[in-house]
């Protein structure tokens, strides 16, 4: 992993977001590092040079992890040959897969800003086949599943010219927008996808996708900092990552780690969780007086983007002392072991109201996503750290599925999933 930068500076600049943040580490002081009042400096990631390579592949899944779970399923490995059953039994998994891509892509419709009604249940699915059918190929070899990923790609890279919306549609742009690159990226490496049709994919994901991704992140909206809640913020910044990677643009992958670091939004990571009860080795989310299944779903894109920049040599999995860890526990010990927390009162300051969150939400409390496996082994088994409540909700998802296997309303689909099959690590 690349090294902390140890230059102190002071300050925080909020507002940064496409910005040249190339070697812009450092300890900072800010109002935001510790909630707890044990004033330490805060250890920024480096950032590397516009035009330095990505890795690749280098998104969610690298070769690495393909060659451990082959080795594994060869020796029956129980949990990752569950896992790989959960895999092979869905039905976006299987093949022929017909895509459904649409011209306009609608999340927010039937409303003031767009006439025509929703019809983003199509891109939902067709990336999450897309990126079941690419975990096949991978693993299996077959490059029948690689062409049926290819041809959902290139569909909708030749058809789908524009997102539309309410403000939902930077949901949408977040959401798809992170998905469809990862699976754009698993496919980089496939030789039969034509040069010309992987060059206009990526154009594609530059030229629909980041744009409202960029713009959401400077704009928001029009509305104020502290108005949308910290899912919008963290589906943006992992598409801009994803798109950055796939791409091979640094300086998209820049924006989305110093937005990460130091944006004004709630999706800064020391905004996403609120306060780290330190006694106790549990974090509070800035969602977790909304409801529990936003709050959870905070933590879904936490590890997404913790993983992603992971392969790329950041280490935001132990940013500010592991604080990601102490945000999985608390969510896990509240959601899955079922068991009291600690609560320090939250003001959300929705432009000119405030809303106090003076108690953790009990509304959908036991939420379960196929998150936890991705966490539980980077902390435990690559770095050989504790995380009990963790592992509870590791255990309660087991094993993890992915889009299709939770429901059909878009929650099912906002995280990829599979984690007993992609990262455990026997």
């Amino acid at each position: 992993m690349k090294r902390l930068a140890v230059i102190s500076v002071l300050g925080l600049v909020l507002s940064v977001s496409m910005v040249d943040c190339s070697k812009k580490g450092g300890e900072e002081y800010d109002e935001l590092y510790d909630s707890t009042n044990i004033i330490t400096p805060v250890k920024y990631i480096d950032t590397l040079p516009p035009g330095t390579a990505l890795l690749h592949p280098g998104g969610l899944n690298v070769t690495e992890d393909f060659e451990r779970i082959k080795t594994a399923l060869a020796a029956k490995h129980v949990e990752i040959t569950a896992g790989w059953e959960k895999l092979i039994a869905n039905k976006r998994a299987q093949i022929p897969y017909t895509p459904n891509p649409v011209e306009k892509l609608i999340r927010g419709g039937k409303s003031r800003e767009e006439p025509d009604a929703d019809n983003y249940s199509r891109a939902m699915n067709d990336a999450a086949a897309a990126y079941q059918l690419a975990i096949r190929w991978k693993i299996e070899g077959d490059t029948r599943y690689a062409d049926n990923a290819i041809l959902i790609l290139n569909a909708w890279a030749a058809t789908c010219k524009k997102l539309s919306g309410d403000p939902n549609v930077f949901l949408a742009a977040g959401f798809y927008g992170y998905q469809f690159a990862l699976a754009g990226e698993l496919m980089r490496d496939y030789q039969n996808w034509a040069k010309q049709d992987f060059e206009a994919y990526k154009q594609w994901m530059l030229t629909v996708f980041y744009p409202k991704n960029h713009d959401f992140l400077v704009n928001h909206n029009g509305s104020c900092i502290d108005h949308y809640w910290a899912n919008w913020d963290l589906g943006n910044i992992a598409s801009v990552m994803a798109i950055g990677i796939l791409t091979d643009k640094r300086e998209l992958y820049n924006e989305a780690v110093n937005y990460f670091q130091r944006g004004g939004g709630n999706g800064n990571i020391r905004k996403a969780i609120y306060y780290v009860h330190k006694d106790q080795g549990l974090a509070q989310l800035q969602e977790s007086g909304r409801d529990q299944g936003h709050a959870t779903l905070v933590i879904a894109m936490l590890a997404t983007i913790c993983e992603m920049a992971w392969h790329q040599g950041d280490d935001f999995y132990g940013f500010n002392d592991n604080m990601f860890l102490k945000a999985s526990e608390y969510n896990a010990k509240y959601n899955i072991a079922m068991e009291e927390v600690p609560w320090k009162s939250y003001d959300y300051k929705d432009c000119d109201t405030t809303v106090v969150h003076t108690k953790i939400s009990e509304a959908e409390r036991g939420e379960v996503r196929p998150i936890y496996t991705m966490i539980y082994n980077h902390y435990v088994k690559r770095k050989g750290l504790t995380a009990p409540y963790t592992l509870i909700g590791m255990n309660r998802s087991y094993p993890e599925g992915g889009g299709g296997d939770y429901g059909t309303g878009s929650g099912g689909y906002d995280q990829l999933g599979f984690g007993t099959l992609l990262y455990t690590r026997p």
